[in-house]
């Protein structure tokens, strides 16, 4: 599968994160997610990007959220060059997995067909997504020099409190094993959005097969960008 590259306009999302991080739903939901690295290295943007009104492709916010730590110049070209290539990692280990590179960072997408998914009602990590979260956390210990989002999603069956609880527990058990396998605990932030943040039909099977997903978005620390700019003759 061929890694998506995608260019969004920055000015125009600026803005549009600047208006839903401070909305009075915006600061309540924030203070029901955990935060951590990811949002410490990018700024205000991650945060305002997961909580928006659907900024991102089809609805889905961990798109956005890479918007607001793009380097540019030199320093932005190199880590350009090693964001592809941790990307290209990713889809050569798990091939089922949708990798997309959105300017500075790569959001992967795990659905009940792509290699990490939850029995229905459930949120222990099985073994097939096991196998597949063996092979990711082998490219992060890889690639060391980057923050990690992990956002929990599910369809729009069942009760509302019920999916964000169950979203919860998926985004957290993702985190959890990561960490178990020996990945700094400070790279991580975990969010959860149970069925609010659909990219497919619910209607149909497919669609909520595809809504039933994890994703992970990965961004360059601020070690990362900090020896860009060196390298680039940039500080």
């Amino acid at each position: 599968m061929k890694t998506t590259i995608k260019k969004i306009t920055i000015g125009v999302f600026a803005l549009l994160l600047m208006v839903n991080f401070t909305s009075c739903d915006a600061v309540q939901n924030a203070n029901n997610k955990q935060k951590g690295g990811a949002i410490g290295a990018a700024g205000g943007a991650i945060l305002g990007a997961i909580i928006g009104n659907n900024v991102g492709k089809g609805g889905n916010g961990e798109l956005g959220a890479v918007i607001g730590g793009v380097v540019g110049g030199g320093a932005g070209v190199l880590i350009g060059n090693r964001m592809d290539k941790q990307a290209q990692k990713i889809e050569e280990e798990i091939p089922g997995a949708q990798v997309e590179r959105v300017d500075d960072g790569i959001v992967v997408t795990f659905d009940e067909n792509s290699g990490v998914f939850f029995d229905t009602a459930k949120y222990n990590i099985n073994g097939a997504s096991k196998t597949s979260l063996d092979k990711l956390a082998n490219v992060f210990i890889e690639y060391p020099d980057t923050n990690i989002l992990v956002v929990g999603h599910t369809d729009s069956s069942g009760a509302a409190d019920y999916n964000m609880t169950l979203s919860k527990n998926r985004a957290n058990a993702v985190t959890s094993y990561l960490t178990a396998k020996g990945i700094a605990a400070s790279r991580f932030t975990t969010e959860w959005f149970g069925e609010e943040k659909p990219t497919h039909d619910n209607s149909t099977p497919e669609g909520r097969a595809k809504n039933r997903r994890v994703n992970v978005a990965i961004l360059p620390n601020e070690k990362m960008i900090n020896d860009a700019k060196m390298q680039s003759g940039e500080n």
